[in-house]
């Protein structure tokens, strides 16, 4: 029998150990989280945890205002804007005349006032025709919304520093101002109007004779007279044909508020 050469037992040994070294290695667990870091490899964060670095979800600039409630011949109309950047970026009725005939009426009128109140900026929005008593009482909500967010941006901006605010014009904050009331033969008027940089900007009448031929009367002028009293600037404008004496009544008590406003 040959006999095994040392040289090649010593080789044999070195060999057997280096594999177990080898495999004692490779059973070696993973790396840690800092090491792993360390090498270029950074664990994914859970959904949580991104949120919560990014500072979670936070509102927009501006907020949601909801102007008064405002009773109609068909029912109460409630009007919520919300402002940012100083204009209206969303304008919605969360109250409008239901039941009936009023369904219809509001669904055909709502969707024009919202869509016209993003266009203008105003509580000057157009009636909506066949829906005149749904659409005067959306403007007069949406005007108390208008001067809610008014007040709100006043109090929250220093004095100093003129600003534009939602409904009003540039360099001055909008200043809202309700005449007195003006007695006509047919029930009382009384005019609210805002001034802005020296313009009346918008004008809407709080008050109006109404009841029998009176409401008729009252919504084919009131638009007209409003429209007027923005576009003059003043008192002096034209009285609506076959409503004389709602006419003269507002132009009175528009005079009265221009006066308090400072002419």
């Amino acid at each position: 029998m040959r006999k095994s050469h040392p040289v090649r037992r010593v080789v044999l040994a070195t060999a057997a150990t280096v594999s177990g070294v080898v495999l004692l290695l490779s059973l070696k667990p993973s790396s840690d989280p800092a090491s792993a870091q360390a090498g270029g490899t950074i664990p994914q964060q859970t959904a949580a945890a991104q949120e919560s670095a990014q500072g979670g979800t936070g509102a927009a600039a501006g907020g949601a205002v909801t102007g008064d409630v405002v009773q109609t011949q068909y029912g109460p109309v409630q009007v919520r804007i919300t402002v940012s950047g100083n204009k209206i970026t969303k304008a919605e009725a969360v109250q409008a005349p239901k039941g009936g005939e009023s369904d219809a009426k509001t669904a055909l009128s709502i969707p024009k006032l919202t869509q016209d109140t993003l266009a203008k900026q105003t509580s000057q929005v157009d009636t909506v025709s066949g829906a005149t008593y749904t659409s005067e009482g959306y403007k007069k909500a949406l005007q108390s919304a208008i001067d809610k967010a008014n007040e709100a941006a006043s109090q929250a901006q220093p004095s100093a520093q003129p600003s534009q605010t939602a409904g009003g014009s540039a360099g001055a904050a909008a200043k809202t101002v309700t005449g007195a009331v003006s007695q006509t033969q047919y029930g009382p008027v009384q005019v609210r109007i805002t001034v802005s940089g020296g313009k009346i900007t918008n004008a809407e009448a709080v008050q109006a004779p109404k009841g029998g031929t009176s409401d008729q009367k009252t919504a084919l002028s009131i638009p007209k007279l409003n429209q007027e009293a923005v576009a003059a600037g003043s008192a002096d404008i034209d009285s609506v044909s076959g409503a004389t004496y709602t006419s003269e009544g507002y132009k009175k008590s528009l005079q009265s508020a221009l006066d308090q406003a400072g002419g």
